[in-house]
């Protein structure tokens, strides 16, 4: 059985406000063929989003020019939980709720070529836009903190948004991990500032790429296969290294061998011809909930 993909990119995303190397920063993990059409892989360890960004959009191009279809992976939430969009009083009449919050966020969130922005005051912004207080997102340092933002987690209980996604609750309650609320901005684990830098870039490179579809948003929920890729040159997805065992030899950072594992663990998946699979969302949820991953919230690839 043919593979769906030529190439697998896996990018580590860091909300790091500086440029920074190393453990905790970006890295880019790519599989891809050589000149003698055998996969190998290459790790790149980058010290700023807008390098990074630009990274992806040459190396991208680079494998799509000479006909690669490529699977492009983020390590963190593509989306939020079902009723943000409303929440925030975006127009969702002409584009669905996860469209509406890319635009939104990519309109107030612009990195500085010092990897610096104003993440903790947009924050700040957009829960006065939802609740006129310090909810949702929380976990900003002491000099961040202000009446709309706090240090410390809200009271999630009778909110209109809940403190997870979906497929947040499906990996706590399977027992495969306790990932952090998407609110989340600080402390050890938190990803929601990742998230919060991260569709900006996610944003644009679709933007760049006409070719290119964010699953599940644009391609469905169900299994994809050959059929649903025509015409189709990029994948992007979201993806969770932990669910891949990783152990770091000597001289690597996690970081780096989570991006290796997890484009290799995908890469063996297309060989056997069962990636297309793991593209399914929650096949045990009920329809409403599908609904909601696919208009707002969002999936992890393999989950």
């Amino acid at each position: 059985m043919a593979r769906l993909f030529d190439a697998y990119i896996m990018v580590d995303w860091s909300a790091a406000a500086k440029p920074t190397l190393g453990a905790n920063s970006i890295w880019i993990g790519i599989l891809a063929k050589d000149a003698r059409l055998k996969l190998q892989f290459k790790a790149v360890n980058i010290d700023t989003r807008l390098k990074a960004r630009a990274f992806l959009e040459d190396m991208v191009a680079k494998l799509t020019r000479r006909g690669d279809r490529v699977l492009l992976g983020f390590d963190f939430s593509l989306g939020y939980p079902a009723g943000t969009a409303k929440a925030l009083g975006l127009d969702v009449s002409k584009q669905p709720p996860w469209a509406a919050m890319h635009a939104h966020l990519a309109s107030k969130l612009k990195d500085k070529p010092d990897n610096s922005n104003a993440r903790y005051a947009i924050a700040a912004g957009l829960n006065y836009a939802i609740s006129k207080g310090p909810f949702p997102f929380w976990g900003a340092p002491a000099r961040d903190v202000v009446s709309t933002l706090a240090s410390t987690k809200p009271d999630f209980a009778g909110q209109p948004l809940p403190e997870f996604r979906i497929a947040e609750s499906h990996l706590r309650d399977q027992k495969l991990g306790q990932p952090k609320s998407v609110w989340q901005l600080a402390y050890t684990g938190s990803v929601g500032s990742q998230s919060l830098t991260g569709i900006p870039h996610v944003h644009a490179l679709r933007a760049t790429w006409p070719n290119a579809r964010i699953w599940p948003f644009e391609t469905g929920t169900g299994e994809l296969t050959e059929d649903d890729l025509q015409g189709v040159e990029v994948v992007i997805a979201e993806v969770y290294p932990s669910l891949v065992k990783a152990k770091a030899e000597k001289g690597e950072t996690l970081d780096e061998v989570q991006v290796r594992e997890i484009a290799r663990h995908y890469s063996q998946l297309d060989e056997k011809g069962l990636l297309g699979a793991t593209f399914s969302t929650g096949k045990s949820l009920d329809e409403g909930k599908i609904e909601q991953i696919q208009a707002e919230e969002g999936w992890i690839l393999g989950l």
